[in-house]
């Protein structure tokens, strides 16, 4: 998402943004060849475990074209890029089947936090591994009373001379097993409760005090993990904002977690439907009147999906959503739940067999599976990670249009 204080050059000039599209392509074309051809259209959401150690070597590759944080002020990195030519970058990345991002987290979430919220010694710290690709990031959000009540986070850090000590647990933390750092909300006040006294940590991974369990799923991988923080420790200057101020942070990071790089999701969906309609056409399913109106139903709603992203990419100046962005994610994950059912329908008795077998990447078994069958396993958690649906409909109802809180 743009940062908007002095996030161009000033005077710079950009090219037409269909000189730009076809100069994203034309680079795409020339790098995702050789030993990087493997990565196309791998690495994305329920793929994550995919060819991680060379996904991290395609962000460097990145870099060194200028392709990383293309919307970052420049003077933090970035191309300073407008929104516009942003949405074309992650539109194109996703047409020329750029992997899923190793450096996702770090570029999407941490990095615009850290430039609206962080010091100037902090930024300066991490920016830039961010932006040249070498440092790894994972965001320690949700535990096990807290998932999408976030608030009732329990994780605490205590603050001994010049460290925090920490200890608790975090779960469904993805990339953990392959993150440098983790962005850690902990509660730093004791006897405080809900949003208050918690603060906002940044917390290097390779150390004693931290364990990381990858959590199998119905797929066979295990992207997502189990963190257990005991006695686990950071320098006491790495704290964004103010000790106490973790909830404002956190939100933050949350608003920016909804931006531009999540454009290449639909196009993402878009190659998904035409992966169903081929099954479809192969299976003779096409022939049913019924199936037809569900795939063009599906495609409507994916150009709406479009729509509805482009026109909520802001923030305002408190870093938060605008109202028109709360629908989306209820929107979008409904959307590839109903592509998921419609594509074990059209795979009709072929949607019933599928099986298990060593896995020849990572340390879990993956089902040996076809590309419909990974999506609707996947897609049965669209709806709940990243808040839930009926979560995203209280947001709706009390943030969007004021109504009443649910009472508790």
């Amino acid at each position: 998402m743009t940062i908007d204080a002095e996030s161009t050059t000033p005077g710079a000039a950009f090219p037409d943004e269909a000189e730009f599209r076809a100069e994203v392509a034309e680079w795409m074309a020339d790098h995702l060849v050789g030993e990087h051809a493997l990565l196309r259209h791998r690495g994305g959401p329920g793929d994550e475990h995919a060819f991680v150690a060379e996904r991290m070597e395609w962000e460097r590759e990145l870099a060194s074209g200028g392709w990383t944080c293309v919307g970052w002020p420049v003077a933090h990195g970035g191309r300073g890029l407008p929104l516009h030519l942003e949405v074309a970058f992650h539109e194109e990345y996703a047409r020329a089947g750029g992997p899923g991002r190793a450096g996702l987290i770090g570029e999407g979430l941490l990095g615009p936090t850290l430039i609206h919220f962080a010091s100037p010694e902090i930024q300066q710290r991490f920016l830039p591994g961010i932006v040249a690709g070498t440092e790894f990031w994972c965001q320690g959000y949700s535990e096990p009373n807290a998932g999408s009540d976030l608030a009732n986070v329990s994780t605490k850090a205590r603050r001994e001379g010049d460290e925090w000590v920490i200890d608790g647990q975090k779960v469904w933390t993805s990339l953990a097993q392959w993150s440098d750092w983790c962005f850690v909300v902990a509660r730093t006040e004791d006897g405080s409760s809900r949003h208050h006294g918690l603060s906002y940590l940044l917390v290097p991974m390779d150390q004693p005090g931290i364990d990381v369990r990858p959590i199998r799923q119905i797929t066979g991988t295990a992207e997502f993990n189990e963190v257990f923080f005991d006695g686990a420790r950071t320098p006491a200057d790495l704290v964004v904002g103010a000790p106490g101020d973790g909830w404002k942070v956190a939100m933050g990071t949350l608003a920016f977690e909804r931006g531009v790089l999540t454009l290449g999701q639909q196009m993402a969906f878009d190659r998904e439907l035409g992966e169903i309609v081929a099954a479809a056409q192969r299976t003779g399913a096409i022939d049913d009147a019924s199936i037809r109106r569900r795939l063009t139903d599906l495609w409507i709603r994916i150009r709406i999906m479009r729509w509805n992203a482009v026109r909520a990419l802001r923030v305002d100046e408190h870093v938060a959503l605008p109202r028109e962005a709360m629908i989306n994610k209820l929107y979008w994950a409904q959307l590839h739940r109903d592509m998921g059912e419609a594509a074990m329908d059209v795979l009709g008795a072929e949607s019933l067999v599928t099986r298990y077998s060593a896995a020849d990447e990572g340390d879990a078994g993956e089902a040996e599976m076809s590309a419909l069958h990974k999506l609707f396993f996947f897609s049965r958690s669209d709806t709940i990670y990243g808040g839930s649906n009926e979560i995203q409909r209280n947001l709706i109802g009390e943030r969007a249009l004021g109504l009443p809180r649910e009472p508790r």
